[in-house]
């Protein structure tokens, strides 16, 4: 019995890496499918697929990052940003004429019900840090919050980039990535990957390693199709 418990523990460990590398793997891949489709169009494009892998990835890293590594920031940067994929959803198959009124509620109800549990688990998380480092020395203290502040700031500004990119969605009632997204994209990629390293959590930091490039080559090329539109 005592062996199959420490296996089932084992066992239970190894999904949630299954899990969190599986998400990983769609949550930041997400970018590299956008880079194939952007090279073969010789312009940034953001395929339907990005927004599926958006909120497949990011359900499965919040769950990772909740239960398994009790991140904060991690828990926080994987919260809320389901509304924004869920509305650039909503936003493309309404222009496919793939959804109902009630189809689109009954969505988006979903999500935001998804949130609010999202919600819940951030605070349980935040809690459980208050409680993990409270004992601790001053300068743990200050040293561990100052790393998930910057975190936070970081996962503000990739808040920011979205909410740039649902505002710009919003007002040309189609899905758009706007230029100002990309840039966001790389400070707070930036600040997100030093918190990471720093928590030791690299599954995370590793992701926004790898997704750098994309972001400097949808630049690039937003900037050649400016020049040929010049020209």
């Amino acid at each position: 019995m005592d062996s199959f418990v420490g296996w089932d523990g084992t066992l239970w460990t190894l999904l949630w890496q299954i899990l969190g590398v599986s998400g990983a793997a769609v949550f930041y891949g997400r970018f590299y499918i956008q880079w194939i489709v952007s090279e073969r169009a010789g312009r940034s494009v953001v395929p339907v697929a990005f927004w599926y892998m958006s909120g497949a990835g990011s359900v499965a890293l919040l769950f990772y990052g909740v239960f398994y590594k009790h991140s904060p920031v991690a828990a926080l940067s994987h919260c809320f940003n389901s509304v924004i994929y869920a509305r650039n959803l909503v936003h493309i198959w309404n222009e496919k004429g793939a959804l109902t009124r009630r189809a689109a509620l009954l969505f988006q109800g979903g999500v935001g019900l998804f949130v609010l549990a999202g919600l819940a688990m951030v605070a349980c998380t935040w809690l459980y840090e208050y409680h993990q480092t409270h004992q601790e020395t001053r300068a743990v203290i200050v040293r561990t919050w100052l790393w998930i502040g910057v975190g936070v700031v970081g996962q503000a500004l990739f808040a920011a980039r979205f909410a740039v990119q649902w505002l710009v969605t919003e007002v040309r009632r189609r899905s758009v990535i706007p230029p100002a997204f990309w840039y966001l994209s790389i400070v707070a990629s930036l600040l997100l990957m030093s918190s990471h390293v720093q928590r030791r959590e690299w599954l995370y930091a590793l992701g926004l390693v790898v997704t750098l490039p994309v972001y400097v080559r949808n630049i690039m090329l937003i900037r050649a199709g400016q020049e040929t539109a010049e020209e």
